[in-house]
């Protein structure tokens, strides 16, 4: 694992995520909490294709972002990414631990902006609080974020189908919150850059201050022209021989 090119690639992921995020804040603030472009949109789309198999199905699957799901999710994430016991030990309490700061840190942000719900008569779920930025969109993002970076660093052959199911899941999530009438797609939108710049920090803190995985080291080619080691020479070495090839067989002077 090379630490610093992973520390520079959450760097510049955190960077990008919260610039954007500030951007979206400052709009929803200056708007006095209005929904924005789109928002009207998805949300009168959602009103009219509910019926009934789609709603309870979209129920089931907001209910695993909220809770002890992400939280079982993402100690799993620790285990997987763990080489050792010891070290699994470590990094599955350190994983509920950014998904706990960062709820933490998302409730803060949601006081401040205080931003108003949809209207009460097109919810198909219960919800509580202020509605910038989604709970359950940044919880299942920072979940399923923790798990993609887990299975990128030890899962075996099939990661990928592995990661986009995670990844669908977690964008899954957060769309049912606008399908259910409970949030304004820029909440989810804003929940996702929200779990992006945490996650960023997050990881690259550990990649910078964690101590190094134990991962074999490749070893170098040889230079061209370069004998192998293992090779043995065709012949036995002369250690004493001349090295003028001219005076081969010719005695040396007394």
């Amino acid at each position: 694992m090379n630490r610093g090119r992973v520390t520079e690639t959450a760097g510049t992921l955190a960077l990008g995520a919260w610039m954007a995020f500030a951007v979206l804040a400052a709009v929803v603030v200056s708007d006095q909490g209005g929904p924005l472009y789109l928002d009207h949109g998805l949300l009168s789309w959602s009103v009219g294709h509910r019926p009934p198999e789609a709603v309870a199905l979209a129920r089931g699957l907001t209910a695993t972002g909220t809770g002890v799901v992400p939280y079982a999710l993402v100690v799993v994430a620790g285990l997987i990414a763990g080489r050792t016991w010891r070290r699994r030990l470590v990094a599955g309490p350190l994983a509920a631990l950014c998904l706990g700061a960062g709820q933490a840190v998302r409730y803060g942000v949601m006081e401040l902006v205080a931003r108003p719900r949809p209207p009460g008569h097109d919810w198909r779920t219960q919800a509580s609080g202020w509605s910038f930025p989604s709970g359950h969109a940044t919880t299942a993002a920072l979940t399923a974020g923790l798990l993609i970076a887990a299975l990128c660093l030890r899962a075996p052959r099939g990661r990928t189908v592995l990661c986009l199911l995670v990844a669908c899941w977690g964008a899954g999530v957060g769309l049912t919150r606008v399908f259910l009438g409970v949030h304004w797609f820029s909440d989810v939108a804003g929940g996702w850059l929200f779990a992006a710049g945490w996650l960023g920090i997050c990881v690259g803190a550990a990649a910078r201050w964690l101590p190094e995985c134990d991962v074999p080291r490749v070893p170098h080619a040889p230079e061209p022209g370069t004998p192998h080691p293992s090779e043995t020479a065709d012949g036995p070495v002369e250690r004493d021989a001349p090295q003028d090839p001219h005076r081969r067989g010719r005695s040396r002077p007394s």
